[in-house]
Parts: structure tokens; C-alpha cells; sequence
């Protein structure tokens, strides 16, 4: 039986105490209800304080939480979530969200 191979695994400290943390695997199936075989991890916040956040949890699927409100999410591809997630982080920082 094959595991999970991470794939990315980044984390980066903002001057600020923000921490931006990435991590995916590519898996040997897709995690319920995720048609595609990765499961990832994606968060941004401050002070213990989730303000972004990417995932795929089992059972829930793919969804993204922008402060308390969880939403769903429409996962095409590694580079355009990642891309979408860095948006509404700069979004967060800036004070748009």
C-alpha cells in the first residue's frame, strides 16, 4: 500500500507575527469527497488566530475559511489554489477581507 508523499512544505514569519504555513501531499487516492489525489493544508493567520485557511478534510472536501465563515471551494488544479490562496492572503494583509 503506497503513503502519502509530501510534496511542499513551507512556512513563512511575517515581520508582522503573521505565519503563512503550506503543506501538500499527493496521496494514493483522493481523500472523500475530493476527486483529485492530493490533500493539502494551506494556512494564514496571527496572534493564534486562523484568518485564511485552505483544506480538504475528509468528509468535508475541498473548502476554504476566510475568518470564522467556512465556504466552499472549486479545487482545478495545485497552481491555481495556491494562487487563489496567496490573493486572499494579500487581500487579508491589506485589509480587503
Amino acid at each position: 500500500m503506497s503513503k502519502a508523499c509530501p510534496l511542499i512544505s513551507r512556512k513563512i514569519i511575517y515581520d508582522d507575527g503573521g505565519i503563512l504555513q503550506v503543506r501538500i501531499w499527493s496521496l494514493p487516492s483522493p481523500v472523500t469527497p475530493s476527486r483529485h489525489e492530493y490533500k493539502y493544508s494551506l494556512f494564514y493567520g496571527r496572534d493564534g488566530v486562523r484568518l485564511v485557511g485552505y483544506d480538504n478534510e475528509r468528509g468535508k472536501g475541498d473548502h476554504k475559511h476566510i475568518r470564522d465563515d467556512e465556504l466552499p471551494y472549486i479545487f482545478m488544479d495545485l497552481d491555481g489554489m495556491i494562487d487563489d490562496f496567496m490573493a486572499d492572503v494579500k487581500a487579508m494583509r491589506e485589509g480587503k477581507l
